[in-house]
């Protein structure tokens, strides 16, 4: 190694920057070949230890925010599910919803893809540099349930409420008693106006009644979400149903016992 290369080896370990010591030497050989400017060497070697260290923070992202599973919008299946455009979908992904503190709310029976695009979603904001926690509805009530039990309500309140994105899935799976619809409502509340959620259900806004226990409750949580939200509703079969001939099913005959 000659003692440029020892110096320059030394300088990138002091600035932490071992994507850019990586890339040094192929750079350097490109640069010379197609005679680029000091500047435009210096923006390429420091816009690749830029990329890695937000890949690497992205994924580290992804992991604390304690997704089920990994979904892309890549993934998506569009031609499967047509209740809802690509378009919009592919808008929702430059993220200016999070931008805009609002909310994206997603409704449609169980296995339309709802969980996939609120899991999407969220992993771009995670890769774009934004934190996000995932859980379910229930889960939700669960930790809020605990920090009141242990006088900390307020206190884990307010520090959800500085994380850009929250999700909550499954809302009405299991409908709430009353103290679990008012935790959730004091989560949704909380975060009015300053922070983004993405919600998702398997019933229409007009069964929320059933979900909370009221009425009146409904109305007061679904009017904090949709003030400035983008609502999908997501329509058709299943997608855990799909190339399953149910109607064979259906139609065959219980086996005879012998």
């Amino acid at each position: 190694m000659t003692k440029a290369a020892s110096e320059l080896a030394h300088l990138f370990r002091a600035l932490k920057a071992p994507a850019a010591s990586r890339a040094l030497p192929a750079l350097a050989d490109r640069a010379r070949e197609e005679s680029w400017s000091y500047e435009r060497f210096a923006e390429i070697l420091l816009s690749t230890e830029v990329s890695a260290r937000e890949s690497h923070g992205g994924e580290s992202r992804i992991k604390a925010a304690r997704f089920p599973a990994r979904k892309t919008l890549e993934e998506f299946d569009f031609t499967f599910q047509r209740s809802v455009k690509k378009t919009v979908i592919e808008h929702l992904g430059q993220l200016d919803f999070l931008h805009a503190k609002e909310n994206v709310i997603l409704l449609g029976p169980p296995g339309t893809g709802k969980t996939h695009l609120a899991i999407a979603l969220s992993i771009r904001a995670c890769l774009a540099g934004q934190r996000v926690q995932f859980a379910t509805a229930t889960e939700w009530v669960a930790r809020l349930s605990d920090a009141k039990r242990h006088g900390n309500l307020e206190t884990e309140l307010r520090r959800l409420s500085f994380i850009p994105l929250l999700v909550a899935d499954e809302v009405g799976y299991i409908p709430f008693d009353p103290e679990a619809a008012s935790l959730m409502f004091s989560l949704v509340s909380n975060r009015y106006e300053r922070a983004s959620m993405i919600v998702t259900s398997n019933k229409p806004f007009s069964a929320w009644g059933e979900i909370f226990g009221d009425d009146m409750a409904a109305t007061a949580m679904i009017d904090r979400l949709i003030h400035h939200s983008e609502i999908l509703s997501l329509k058709g079969d299943s997608y855990r149903l799909r190339g399953k001939d149910l109607d064979a099913r259906i139609g065959a005959k219980p086996a005879q016992l012998s």
